[in-house]
């Protein structure tokens, strides 16, 4: 067993208000808020927390109800108390006792004290000390009140003021959908019951799974259209509705296997999970393509044969053993996606989890199921050739003869191709993963780090103003600070605003997201004092875990010495200021924060027999407050705090005044035994790995990360020089995407060394094996040209389709290759051999290329949330089976001649 967190930093999947009428908003704004939290506290919170996939729920904004004991420090000095008595006196007197039980006759009675504080009369009642017999109370010396607790975080709701909310955080290893349709259905009985006073509602304003929702959509309608153009390829191809129909059957049994799988071994039914299945639509169908279309040709051209069983199983028998070679190949080349680790490994696995599920059980329905399906469905006869495929033979066999004759103009032909496609790769942007449209957006407030919570909420109110005046937006809500849980840890200079937008039909000033993101970057850069960063709410969290910033670039320095390495940061931001594409560019806050410094002398209190944790408990409790007991109003709970009144604790001068007891029982003022100053301090010491460190860091924007960054270290190289011990490492989506390449680097090669040994074990030959994987590269070429073409960049998921492509590629080149070797062995001469394999296999080759091609294309125009990551991966497939497919039917051929060394 393990000890793991309960839930994540990405298990924040609903988050709500609590709202009243606004003719019921109490004329108090601070009770009105400490109302709202208490009920949020003590009434919703514990509801909510009951249901089965929630790991907690936190609470933002509003003030945390506390019974305040505000001690007038001139009538302490009057009946000569200490801070300290009162303190253990209101301790002392809270507390109830059990006396065990007590026999009488035949009964039995439990007997317990009762002593608990009940109300702010209970507090003012409590003796502290008595003096020539009179008792002193608390009230004799403090004034009793509620109040609201010390809060470093605050929630502004639609530039209208302070609210309070809810964040229900999921529990590690739950479904989302799951966990949040429970959630919704308690906040409906909650609403619609009568837990709340009347008038005050839960409302809703950030659901994951409303995105989650329209992510599967996206890949639902792919899923869906795909299956369709795959059935309508088919039909084209075999121009027989009984094969078609046998070879589709495919489809929805290899799914329903591949879900069964699924639910086995843990996998949920999410965008990767699907996506797979989008994916492998084409992929799935091959083999039975290879099975059926042969079967289909064995059966025209023996007749009306009373044998045919026979012949079903000799055409099957004669495609087994490349079909399985084939699928088995495509499903190794997704070994290296299920090696990679890290956040690129928790998205990309499962997908390739799934495509090898898929492809293994359409393999086994190839090999038990669709030669049955043949027997039943399909008729001997003449078969009737599909006007496309009569088409491409007319088209391909006279080119197919001139490329055999002409074997070193085709060869040289193809060389050139592949070195001008790899001449685009310098022009190729890299990226680690395309961005996720979440249909809300997160424009981070970054202000002085010495401002009040109260500043910045008024900041914060006037920054909600301007972006609700743009029609896209429906709501915004901003945390500011810290929660009392603090599970996301700010100051109260940072704050993260949700902006939740409309559908795109009421959009007037902006047509896309990025367009609205930056009028509204510009619209809040006129606020003076405050930096941004615009992000999205999933995105942001996501940067956060990855380097610990909540930006996609993040330059760390690591050092000793603060001053030199605020310097040096100033200097790097400087530098790279120019670059372009930078945005939302800053440095990290390390210092600006003041601190009021008091300095005991020693030997002053040593005069005095003071010690210096009597001076530093009086500092904690006089100024800071401190809690000796709780109050318990039924369930409730709330903390009881001793305190001096913010007059007598506001000011460096007040401070001084506070007078502290000494071993002879007389007074000093503290200004006596300290120095009080104001100074200025590090805002926080960040370190990583037991070394201090700062963080430059910015986003980009309208260019490849991988560019921005190559220039920047280019730049920093020239002009940054670095004291001894001083070093930068990169961090953010970057240091994701090069771990990802690295290791694809490593795993990649094997991968294709592990196909090559496959291939010689089934061909019994170096140079057919070899002949074979020649087709990769010439695979890539299509892929690079169409990453190329459509302005995407090389990123995580298109690495993923040039792998998809080499499974694919090598299917194409074993089926066309052994059947081949099958003609050469039945006697029939090399070159008669090569045309003949080629006509017989342009088919299927065809058929399992349009399928994959046809299968993607709703990817590529697909446009929900969700498509971003998979359409770099449709892209390079679709792009690399156009070249893979052309190589295989025209380069291949001649260089199987040229390696069997015969004249053709």
């Amino acid at each position: 067993t393990a000890l793991g967190p309960i839930s994540t930093g990405l298990g924040e999947i609903y988050q709500y208000t609590l709202e009243r009428p606004q003719e019921a908003v109490l004329k108090d704004k601070t009770e009105d808020l400490t109302e709202l939290r208490t009920m949020q506290d003590w009434i919703v919170r514990p509801i909510l927390k009951t249901i089965p996939g929630v790991a907690d729920v936190n609470s933002f904004g509003g003030h945390v109800k506390q019974y305040q004991v505000i001690i007038d420090p001139e009538r302490l000095a009057k009946y000569d108390l200490t801070l300290r008595e009162v303190f253990e006196a209101i301790a002392a007197n809270n507390s109830n006792a059990g006396g065990n039980i007590l026999e009488h006759s035949a009964e039995q009675y439990l007997v317990r004290g009762i002593g608990l504080i009940q109300s702010i009369d209970d507090i003012k009642d409590i003796i502290i000390k008595e003096k020539e017999e009179v008792p002193v109370y608390v009230s004799n010396i403090a004034e009793v009140k509620i109040g609201p607790e010390t809060r470093q975080g605050a929630l502004v709701v639609d530039g209208k003021g302070e609210g309070v909310a809810g964040i229900v955080m999921m529990l590690k290893g739950e479904s989302g959908k799951e966990v949040v349709e429970r959630v919704k259905n308690k906040v409906k009985e909650i609403n619609e019951g009568e837990v709340l006073p009347a008038g005050i509602k839960i409302k809703p304003f950030y659901d994951r799974t409303e995105l989650v929702e329209k992510c599967l959509a996206t890949v639902e309608k792919a899923l869906t259209e795909g299956a369709i153009f795959v059935i309508i390829i088919l039909y084209l191809f075999l121009r027989n509705f009984r094969a078609a129909f046998v070879v589709a059957l495919t489809l929805p049994l290899a799914v329903l296997a591949a879900f069964i799988v699924m639910k086995m071994i843990g996998l949920s039914a999410n965008l990767m999970t699907l996506g797979g299945l989008a994916i492998s639509l084409g992929m799935v169908v091959d083999a039975a393509i290879i099975q059926v279309e042969n079967v289909q040709r064995h059966l025209s051209e023996s007749g009306a044969s009373k044998h045919k069983f026979t012949t079903i199983l000799n055409a099957v028998m004669e495609v087994r053993k490349p079909s399985i070679l084939g699928e088995l190949i495509i499903a190794i080349t997704f070994l290296p996606i299920m090696t990679l680790q890290g956040m690129e490994g928790k998205m990309f696995s499962p997908l390739a989890f799934t495509i090898a599920i898929a492809l293994f059980s359409s393999l086994a329905l190839s090999i038990f199921v669709i030669p049955v399906f043949c027997s039943f469905f399909l008729k001997a006869g003449n078969e009737k050739e599909s006007f496309l495929i009569i088409g491409a033979k007319k088209l391909y066999l006279p080119v197919l003869k001139k490329a055999l004759k002409h074997r070193i103009t085709v060869i040289i032909c193809a060389l050139m191709m592949f070195g001008g496609s790899l001449m685009l790769i310098p022009f190729l942007g890299t990226e680690f993963i395309p961005a996720l449209d979440e249909g809300s957006l997160t424009p981070q407030i970054i202000r002085l780090p010495s401002i009040s919570l109260k500043e910045s909420v008024e900041i914060e109110t006037i920054a909600q103003k301007i972006i609700m005046r743009f029609p896209e937006v429906e709501t915004v809500v901003s945390k500011i600070g810290t929660a009392e849980i603090a599970t996301d840890p700010m100051g109260p200079n940072v704050s993260d605003p949700i902006v939740i937008l409309k559908p795109k039909r009421y959009w007037k000033t902006a047509k896309t997201k990025e367009e609205l993101a930056e009028k509204m970057r510009e619209a809040l850069a006129r606020i003076p004092g405050i930096g941004l960063n615009v992000t999205q709410p999933i995105a942001l969290k996501v940067d956060e875990l990855i380097s610990g910033v909540k930006s996609q670039i993040a330059i760390k320095l690591f050092g000793d010495d603060m001053d030199i390495l605020k310097a040096k940061g100033d200097e790097i931001a400087k530098i790279i200021s120019r670059v372009k594409g930078i945005e939302d560019l800053r440095v990290e806050q390390v210092s600006g924060q003041s601190y009021v410094e008091v300095k005991i002398d020693r030997r002053k209190i040593a005069r005095y027999g003071i010690n210096v944790s009597e001076i530093q408990e009086i500092i904690e409790t006089a100024v800071g407050g401190k809690s000796p007991t709780d109050v318990f109003e039924g369930e409730k709970r709330f903390s009881v705090l001793v305190r001096f009144p913010e007059d007598k604790r506001d000011s460096l001068k007040a401070i001084e005044n506070i007078l502290i007891n000494s071993s002879r029982g007389f007074k000093i003022p503290l200004v006596q035994l300290a120095t009080v100053n104001l100074v200025e301090g590090p805002v926080q010491i960040s370190r990583e790995n037991s070394k201090r460190r700062i963080v430059v860091e910015c986003n980009v924007k309208g260019r490849d990360i991988g560019s921005f960054v190559a220039e920047s270290q280019a730049k920093l190289k020239e002009k940054l020089k670095l004291p001894a011990g001083y070093y930068i490492t990169w961090g953010g989506a970057f240091e994701n995407q090069q771990r990802a390449m690295k290791r694809l680097g490593i795993i990649v090669p094997v991968t294709i060394l592990l196909i090559f040994f496959l291939l010689f074990s089934s061909f019994n030959s170096l140079k057919q094996a070899f002949l074979v994987i020649i087709n990769l590269p010439f695979a890539l070429m299509g892929g690079i040209v169409a990453l190329f073409i459509s302005g995407l960049y090389l990123s995580v998921p298109a690495s993923v389709g040039f792998i998809a492509l080499f499974g694919v590629a090598v299917l194409n080149g074993v089926v066309l290759v052994s059947y081949i070797n099958q003609l050469r062995k039945e006697g029939m001469p090399i070159n008669e051999a090569i045309i003949k394999g080629c006509e017989q296999r342009l088919r299927p080759i065809l058929m399992t290329a349009s399928v994959a091609v046809f299968g993607l294309v709703p990817m590529l125009f697909a446009s929900g949330p969700g498509s971003e990551v998979q359409k770099p991966l449709a892209i390079v497939v679709v792009g690399g089976l156009a070249t893979s497919t052309l190589i295989t039917l025209l380069v291949l051929p001649v260089l199987y001649g040229w390696f069997e060394k015969k004249e053709l």
